[in-house]
């Protein structure tokens, strides 16, 4: 059984067995988080900016965890002193808990020292028989279709802000291209300008008789 847990902005830890995966790490915001009581062994960054590669170094480096990422951020990583995994888009990459797959985002990436950090990605997670699409910064985009056609998520990640990536309208017609059971927005209110409507998103979804799972941050509790 997989326990997906929300961080926050676009940062989640999924926990399976007495391991946790975590992705896009920016938790610094939420001091209610505290990945020393996490037994993280794999760290996950979509692209390179800061509010995505949060506080993966010194997580990484705490933890003794291996940060996976598009070999511009891993080589950025690996400078820092981090064990690093880089990889491509487009294949299966098998971890003892599972295996994951990194597909495209339509977005920019660039590193906190200024440096390109290669393309930008999604991923797909394949935990416990568990499909976990975290669709990173993205506009929308018809390769949605696609990943409904041959990866039939169960889960899918969504950013709904607007202004960087797509917004609730688009969100909702992501969720029905990706075809997910259960969507949970992401990417939202952490600025000004990503601010969303979280009630209008879930009456949309609702008219699509889709699972709109709504999580806060802040009722975060941890053993």
């Amino acid at each position: 059984m997989v326990d997906l847990k929300y961080i926050g902005h676009s940062a989640f830890e999924f926990k399976t067995k007495d391991k946790s995966i975590l992705v896009d790490p920016f938790v610094s915001h939420n001091e209610k988080y505290d990945y020393n009581k996490s037994n993280i062994v794999d760290i996950f960054v979509t692209h390179g900016h800061a509010d995505h590669l949060g506080e993966a170094v010194e997580i990484a480096k705490a933890k003794k965890a291996v940060i996976t990422a598009i070999p511009e951020v891993a080589a950025y990583c690996t400078s820092k002193k981090c064990k690093t995994r880089p990889v491509g888009l487009g294949s299966w990459i098998n971890y003892d808990w599972g295996r994951a797959i990194f597909l495209p985002a339509y977005h920019s990436s660039s590193l906190p020292d200024g440096s390109y950090g290669g393309v930008a990605a999604s991923i797909l997670f394949d935990i416990e028989g568990v499909r976990i699409f975290h669709a990173g910064d993205t506009c929308l985009t018809p390769d949605f279709k696609t990943y409904k056609e041959i990866y039939r998520p169960n889960i899918a990640l969504l950013p709904i802000g607007g202004n960087y990536t797509m917004d609730v309208e688009h969100a909702v017609v992501a969720a029905d291209w990706l075809g997910a059971k259960t969507v949970i927005p992401m990417h939202y209110n952490t600025f000004p300008e990503i601010q969303a409507d979280l009630n209008r998103f879930a009456q949309l979804m609702q008219v699509n008789n889709t699972n709109c799972a709504i999580l806060n941050p802040a009722e975060i509790k941890q053993d």
